[in-house]
């Protein structure tokens, strides 16, 4: 029983980590335990998707301490500079793709900066990963 809690909370932290500025592998973990069949892959999409997401949204919350301590945007990298244009032109859904590799961390961060509400951006965040994870799930069960 102790395993089951590392392995689940080692999925958490990979999926955490994945959704800031570092590199992570959530989606190989994820589909690992699916895989084995040892795990609810209910329990398991929704350990990932929380674990995201929630990475996603401490990048949206230093989008919004960039903005306040740096608030020209042209101090911004070219792909934040990208992504700040693309959200501020295309809107708060544009968070819905925040689970695309290279491109999502750079909009959880525009969406920040350009301070979106907090809970319909988070909503929106959680909707694609929880997608992104039931699609690989669907894929390795």
């Amino acid at each position: 029983m102790q395993d089951i809690g590392f392995e689940i909370g080692g999925l958490f932290i990979s999926a955490f980590i994945s959704s800031t500025i570092a590199p992570g592998g959530s989606e190989a973990v994820l589909a690992y335990l699916v895989a084995t069949g040892h795990y609810q892959v209910g329990l398991v999409v929704i350990v990932a998707t929380i674990g995201n997401t929630l990475g996603a949204m401490t990048t949206w919350g230093l989008g919004v301490l960039a903005a306040k301590k740096f608030p020209v945007a042209a101090l911004l990298s070219a792909n934040k500079q990208k992504a700040l244009d693309l959200v501020r032109k295309r809107g708060v859904w544009t968070l819905f793709f925040t689970w695309l590799p290279v491109v999502g961390d750079a909009l959880c961060f525009a969406g920040g900066w350009l301070k979106l509400p907090f809970f319909q951006a988070c909503l929106i965040i959680l909707l694609g990963k929880l997608g992104r994870y039931a699609a690989i799930a669907w894929m390795f069960g």
